[in-house]
């Protein structure tokens, strides 16, 4: 990431685009205005303390946790040795930070998960998975798009915030890798209440700028 925030610093003639995942960087840019090897020798140059400080988004996200929204908390609690409760409580401590958006339009994955909810991932993954599902798979915990998709992670909650929207103009893509998320757990009724603001056009989602 700090490689990332450096090289959008720089702000390269030639460079096109720079996308972040979990252990490598994507640079695109134009051979014609900008020679590899000076690109190479940028890189190379480059060290962690030459990137500013940056401000980032920390995203607050409501998620009803277990029942028909996350039909695989209790796995997770037995498989941890914990009560359900102790997940809920355990899941939505942590500030996690957003190391990739990938696999599908605004599929976040997040690190920081706590080392005692670390699940492996289902050996029969599931063809369709409810949209905005908050699930654990491995030692990642993750918050998928809107929309039904194929997964094995474990899925123990639901959100009504929407991390991608074609129909947000200004803003379809709610928030992006260097991000963070913190966890609210909130009620059934609460849940169909926002669900319905969204529909509305409200994000539900509250966010502050903080330095990193």
């Amino acid at each position: 990431m700090s490689l990332n925030d450096r090289l959008r610093d720089l702000n390269l003639d030639g460079v096109i685009k720079v996308i972040p995942t979990c252990r490598s960087l994507l640079i695109q840019f134009d051979p014609d205005r900008l020679h590899r090897d000076s690109l190479v020798e940028t890189i190379s140059g480059t060290t962690f303390a030459d990137a500013r400080k940056r401000h980032s988004d920390l995203w607050h996200i409501p998620v009803c946790y277990g029942g028909g929204h996350g039909i695989d908390l209790s796995v997770v609690a037995q498989t941890n040795e914990l009560t359900t409760a102790e997940v809920i409580a355990r899941h939505s401590a942590p500030t996690y930070r957003i190391f990739m958006i990938g696999f599908a339009p605004g599929f976040a994955y997040l690190g920081g998960l706590d080392r005692t909810l670390h699940t492996s991932r289902r050996l029969d993954p599931r063809i369709k998975t409810p949209p905005r599902s908050i699930s654990i798979g491995g030692m990642q915990t993750a918050l998928s798009p809107p929309i039904e998709i194929p997964s094995g992670w474990n899925l123990i909650g639901q959100t009504a915030v929407r991390t991608y929207d074609a129909q947000r103009n200004t803003r379809p893509f709610l928030f992006g890798p260097g991000d963070y998320i913190r966890f609210h757990p909130i009620k059934p009724s609460e849940y169909r209440r926002q669900l319905k603001a969204v529909e509305d056009g409200d994000i539900v989602a509250a966010s502050e700028k903080i330095l990193d």
